[in-house]
């Protein structure tokens, strides 16, 4: 441990507060256990993301102006998913990049802001979890985590811990499985037909999880797996290490 406990701030993100708080409280859990006293900012709002990706930099930026003092005096930011950590670390300050009031500002909230495993591992060196879960599970490696900042061996290393469980490789672990936010809507037969091929190639390893870190790309390939009848359960990657799955059902499950 690298700190004396210090104070982090839980960016939920919109997806795991609307759709699967559980996985908040299953980072909260191994937050604290790395030592960290951790607090979920009630003035936190969306990271920005779905205005940037559309092209409406104005409203992003106002979102990074107005979350920026709400952010600020932490010690660490830290967002179980790697497109919101992406978007604060590597966006937020090109967002404000001509604005002398907030450029130094959002530079240094950018610096201290962390993808939750790679927070766990890199900065708080954890080796291991108290977790056990029984399956053969497939890790997908989201775009924005791997691609924009690196998240790749961080959850593996932490899952290797967790007893009872088994990870194996995808055939294509880095593919896209076609969610990328608005693609999704601007690109629907494209999409369509990525998370096919990402459904067929969990369903070609015989598991019978799948994990990722990012709850949009969970999302996504859970709802296509059921439509197709799959057995395959979804799962976000902090509710395994966590221990957190016995009165949590898989995403999408019992969801019309």
């Amino acid at each position: 441990m690298t700190d004396a406990r210090p104070n982090v701030a839980l960016f939920l993100t919109c997806l795991v507060d609307l759709f699967r708080p559980a996985v908040g409280f299953a980072a909260v859990k191994l937050l604290e256990e790395a030592g960290c006293t951790v607090t979920v900012p009630r003035a936190q709002t969306c990271c920005g993301q779905p205005a940037y990706n559309s092209g409406d930099r104005a409203d992003a930026a106002a979102i990074v102006r107005r979350t920026l003092p709400v952010l600020e005096p932490f010690d660490y930011i830290v967002a179980p998913s790697g497109s919101c950590a992406a978007m604060l670390r590597l966006h937020w300050p090109a967002l404000v990049a001509d604005e002398p009031a907030y450029a130094e500002r959002a530079a240094a909230v950018a610096a201290k802001t962390w993808e939750l495993t790679q927070f766990l591992v890199d900065v708080r060196a954890m080796e291991s979890v108290d977790a056990a879960y029984e399956g053969v599970a497939v890790y997908h490696d989201s775009c924005s985590g791997l691609r924009e900042l690196g998240v790749r061996e961080q959850p593996r290393r932490l899952l290797q811990g967790v007893a009872g469980l088994t990870v194996k490789d995808l055939g294509a672990p880095e593919e896209c499985c076609g969610f990328g936010g608005l693609f999704a809507v601007k690109y629907p037969d494209i999409s369509g037909r990525m998370v096919s091929d990402k459904a067929d190639d969990i369903e070609t390893t015989g598991a019978d999880t799948l994990l990722a870190g990012d709850l949009g790309c969970l999302m996504n390939m859970a709802g296509r797996l059921k439509r197709r009848g799959s057995a395959v359960r979804a799962r976000h990657v902090a509710e395994i290490l966590a221990g957190a799955t016995g009165s949590v059902p898989p995403i999408g499950e019992g969801e019309s």
